[in-house]
């Protein structure tokens, strides 16, 4: 009996609901590591993760049976009302509709785990907008300005 066998790296990134800063550092961390269960139960492994204070960068070795924009969504529903049940913030917390999503080959993982976990470092340089749509054109997509993100500018 023939097996599956892959080998499939997808970065996703997306952002907080009016690109506002409402992940705060001292709960960052358990932020990522309830994210990594949620990635964990859908069969695939998280490779690398951080959570801006507006935006989320997460390495995921995806499982060839769950599709991005699944993995992406319940990513986003279930750390939202994470978020909100523990009352992190005034009001309610979500996620701005949308995300990007980016392959990678196994010889590049390393150099992106990297990326991934030096992102404060790399938005004292460059912010979330011009990280984003250099993404955007370095994977060569095509987008229409004004179905981005919101932008605080």
């Amino acid at each position: 009996m023939a097996n599956t066998y892959t080998q499939l790296y997808v970065h996703i990134i997306f952002a907080v609901k009016g690109r506002q800063n409402l992940i705060s550092e001292k709960h960052r961390e358990e932020l990522e590591k309830y994210i990594c269960g949620i990635i964990t139960n859908k069969n695939s492994k998280p490779l690398a993760i951080y959570c801006n204070p507006d935006h989320t960068h997460i390495l995921i070795g995806i499982n060839p049976s769950v599709s991005v924009s699944d993995i992406a969504r319940d990513i986003k529903a279930n750390s939202s009302k994470f978020i909100n049940g523990k009352k992190w913030i005034a009001g309610k917390f979500n996620w701005q509709d949308g995300f990007g999503a980016f392959t990678y080959a196994k010889s590049q993982i390393d150099a992106v785990v990297k990326y991934i976990l030096n992102q404060p470092v790399h938005h004292k340089k460059k912010t979330f907008k011009e990280e984003y749509i250099e993404f955007l054109e370095k994977f060569n997509v095509e987008y229409d300005p004004k179905y981005l993100f919101d932008w605080n500018d």
